[in-house]
């Protein structure tokens, strides 16, 4: 399996929002700030992330954006497939033309591997991740550096 950087600053921005979202709406260049991800990225990946209604955006003073689902029912399978991402780590990608126009042999342990790494994905929960006491201890340092409201205990699950 072949993750860009595409699906993984979507979960990454998307476990930003999901950390400070009790703070209120958070800015796309908080998000870039802190995680190191350029600004006009995010606003692809977020646009994305809004079509699969993932995310709302709120215009204004004080907007930003919010999750648009409680962190516990949004997947990190969910998040990599809203942009456009595959999890599928067939040569063909599942074409079934991995050799002359027909599949190879080992098409159906490549498919099956490919579904089970969904599979993993789509059960973990962004509520859950926000949780873990390495995400807390990392979000805590970044809010520290950056000036960032510090939301991280009170972390959406």
């Amino acid at each position: 399996m072949r993750l860009t950087t595409k699906g993984r600053y979507a979960v990454t921005a998307m476990m930003d929002l999901a950390i400070h979202e009790v703070s209120g709406p958070v800015t796309l260049n908080d998000i870039a700030t802190s995680q190191h991800i350029s600004l006009s990225y995010l606003e692809q990946l977020f646009a994305a992330l809004r079509r699969a209604g993932l995310v709302k955006g709120l215009r204004g003073p004080g907007g930003g954006y919010r999750l648009a689902q409680h962190a516990s029912d949004i997947s990190v399978a969910r998040i990599i497939t809203a942009v456009d991402e595959k999890v599928d780590i067939t040569r063909c990608r599942g074409r079934q033309d991995c050799q002359d126009g027909a599949p190879c042999l080992t098409h159906e342990l490549w498919t099956d591997l490919s579904q089970q790494l969904y599979d993993f994905l789509d059960d973990i929960k962004l509520g859950d991740l926000v949780q873990w006491p390495c995400v807390q201890e990392i979000a805590s340092q970044q809010d520290a550096e950056y000036g960032r409201d510090g939301a991280t205990t009170h972390a959406t699950a």
